[in-house]
């Protein structure tokens, strides 16, 4: 029996990564490396003059992105990157958050509230508003992590979990 829960668990992994929605799009050629994260920004006005603007402006601004995989060798020329571009495939990696121990159910689905606090400059605040991530966000908890680490006088005493969350219906490219 353990054999065959193993292949299972195995499979439900393997279906959560195919279930991972790949972009292609381009970034800088010093930027392209499998494993990296970037956050969207948008695209700068000198942009607007480049043939190739579209291939770089089909992500959603304000979203956090992983490169998987990069495409051959070619660059292509571009305004903003002096090594120019590279083709690469892109995910939303999942996001670790803070937020209400209540809510924190490993497969529950939530719809992001980032915890209200008065402060911007304690430990928890990239966890309790993580980049990427915005209010209203419909999400999937993938794990409880535990205890959020350290302690804010402004989070009025609110129990807060460490979650890895992936953000649901996304954007299609």
């Amino acid at each position: 029996m353990e054999g065959l829960w193993d292949r299972l668990k195995g499979d439900a992994e393997a279906e959560r990564e195919a279930d991972k929605e790949m972009s292609v799009t381009l970034v800088g050629a010093k930027l392209a490396k499998a494993g990296e994260e970037f956050i969207f920004l948008g695209l700068p006005e000198k942009c607007e003059e480049c043939k190739l603007k579209k291939s770089c402006a089909n992500l959603e601004v304000g979203r956090r992105y992983r490169i998987e995989h990069v495409r051959d060798e070619i660059k292509h020329d571009c305004y903003i990157h002096e090594d120019g571009v590279r083709v690469v495939e892109v995910t939303e990696p999942s996001v670790k958050v803070a937020i209400e121990a209540k809510s924190a159910l490993k497969g529950a689905k939530i719809v992001f509230e980032p915890v209200d606090c008065e402060e911007t400059d304690y430990e928890l605040f990239d966890l309790c508003h993580p980049s990427g991530l915005k209010k209203g966000d419909r999400c999937t908890i993938l794990d409880v992590i535990g205890d959020a680490p350290g302690e804010n006088k402004s989070l009025k005493g609110q129990g807060l979990k460490l979650v890895e969350v992936m953000r649901e219906g996304k954007k299609k490219f």
